[in-house]
């Protein structure tokens, strides 16, 4: 059961990092729990304040999936050119 609200919680994040940046995540639904994942990571090893869900602790995990979404964004961007 904490697999699947730590897949919930992943996808809320990084839906809620699209959207604070304004750019989709390329995979859609996917591409969501997995920048929230990743996010969540990564933030995980930038910060460590802040309540946590399932194992994620919601602002760093916030943090670091926008900074993964800015990061492919701009990948994709330059490899459109």
């Amino acid at each position: 059961m904490e697999f699947i609200l730590y897949l919930i919680i992943g996808g809320i994040i990084g839906w809620l990092a699209g959207l604070i940046l304004g750019k989709d995540v390329p995979g859609g639904i996917i591409g969501n729990i997995i920048a929230g994942i990743i996010g969540a990571w990564i933030g995980g090893m930038l910060f460590s304040f802040g309540p946590a869900i399932a194992g994620i602790q919601i602002i760093p995990a916030l943090i670091g999936a926008v900074i993964l979404i800015f990061i492919v964004s701009m990948i994709l961007k330059a490899l459109r050119k």
